[in-house]
This record gives structure tokens, sequence and C-alpha cells, in this order.
């Protein structure tokens, strides 16, 4: 199973940008679907941005139009560039792989990390 480490993470005033990374190991990582993830405190966790191993992309109502999901295959590297951040967007954010199941959800295949801590002020 794959091993994530995310970082990038930071105090932001509203509008502002930051760019999150997620190196990954334990596994072949071009033919992995990667996610970003996000988790307030008491909400559950949602899936937010996701890119296949084909490098299409998806990504929630809430973030499309701010967020971009990338990959770098040679660096074993998912990232997350956000922009015109909002408070809402405060949350603990994770990546990880994932699989599509029966009922066309998605499902967490690897092991979880620590997160990266995104903070945004008003």
């Amino acid at each position: 199973q794959v091993q994530v480490a995310e970082s990038g993470g930071g105090l932001v005033q509203a509008g502002g940008s930051l760019k999150l990374s997620c190196v990954t190991s334990g596994s072949i990582f071009s033919s992995l679907n990667m996610g970003w993830y996000r988790q307030a405190p008491g909400k559950q966790r949602e899936l937010v941005a996701r890119i296949t191993s084909s490098h299409a992309t998806n990504y929630a109502d809430s973030v499309k139009g701010r967020f971009t999901i990338s990959r770098d295959n040679a660096k074993n590297t998912v990232y997350l560039q956000m922009n015109n951040l909002k408070p809402d967007d405060t949350a603990v954010y994770y990546c990880n792989s994932y699989r599509i199941n029966l009922k066309s959800t998605t499902v967490a295949t690897g092991y979880w990390g620590q997160g990266t801590q995104v903070t945004v002020s008003s």
C-alpha cells in the first residue's frame, strides 16, 4: 500500500493561495489514482480533488475553478494548487490513493498520513 507525506499547509488570508505537496512511497506511483481530502474538526472527511493514473481530474463543486490537482510521476508526487482561498477551506488536508467501487464511489486504498493544516483567516 502507498505511504504518503503531505506538506505545504499554513495560515493564509482569505483570497490568498497555497500549494500542497504529497510525496508517496511504497507503490508504483504512475499506476495509482490519487486524491486530496480534507477534514475540519467535527465534520466528515470529504474528497475535494482527484486525478487518475491517466491524468483525468475531478473536483468537488465547492472548489471548482479555485483548486487544481496535478501529478509528477518522475517525483512520485501529487500537488494541490489552491487559489482564492476562503475561510470554509480551513481543514486538515490529506492525500491518498483510491479506487472506484461497484457503487461508483471512491475508496481510499493507502495508509493515511498526518495531513497538513490549512487555515484561512477572514
